[in-house]
């Protein structure tokens, strides 16, 4: 008789992953997905290593559920923020942008992570298929914009690369520089500069 799994197996299994996750993201905001060993997080979990090899077969599976993890949640953050129902769609994307950089300045090491540490393909795949993400999110509201003439007409879909692309770029320094940062300053100019591109007017960002 085949083995089938109960559903409070499944619930144990469940929680189980999500706590490595867990602790996985915090391991990796002190040491990067370099210093994210399968060893040293299964301590972290109370977990024998081979354990933790049952829920993912390698690192690189590993830090890949990590960055997807980790990302959802920055992702979750700017849709809220392109969301807002009560703002206009310019002051939507310049809340958005400026979410991002400051999440991601808040936590250096796991931002430059996310975003430039050199990593395994499936990684970098992964990064590929949520900047899509990041820009879809965009587009949409810059189409948004465009029906309300809030925007000028643009083509959506090269816009919202180049916001998420100049914002990611304009961390990048700043991550790995973190003596020479004035964080206010770095975010400031850099949303003004990504409001300034898609209105295509002087924009002020307070």
């Amino acid at each position: 008789m085949a083995y089938r799994e109960t559903t409070q197996i499944r619930q144990r299994k469940q929680a189980t992953q999500e706590d490595i996750l867990s602790n996985a993201l915090t391991l990796l905001n002190e040491v990067g997905f370099s210093g994210l060993q399968m060893a040293s997080l299964a301590k972290r979990c109370n977990l024998a290593t081979g354990t933790l090899y049952r829920y993912f077969a390698n690192k690189e599976a590993l830090c890949t559920a990590v960055f997807e993890h980790a990302t959802n949640i920055e992702v979750t953050q700017v849709q809220q923020q392109l969301s807002a129902p009560e703002k206009p769609i310019p002051e939507r994307i310049a809340n958005a942008l400026t979410t991002f950089a400051k999440r991601a300045l808040r936590a250096p090491v796991t931002a430059w992570a996310l975003i430039a540490e050199p990593v395994e393909p499936a990684v970098i795949a992964a990064r590929i298929k949520y900047r899509e993400r990041y820009a879809n999110l965009f587009a949409q509201a810059i189409e948004q914009g465009i029906s309300e003439q809030s925007l000028p007409p643009q083509n959506s879909a090269l816009s919202s690369r180049a916001l998420v692309g100049a914002i990611a770029e304009a961390l990048i320094g700043p991550l790995a520089h973190q003596h020479e940062l004035e964080p206010n300053s770095a975010i400031l100019e850099s949303v003004r500069f990504c409001l300034q591109a898609i209105t295509a007017r002087p924009h002020s960002c307070v």
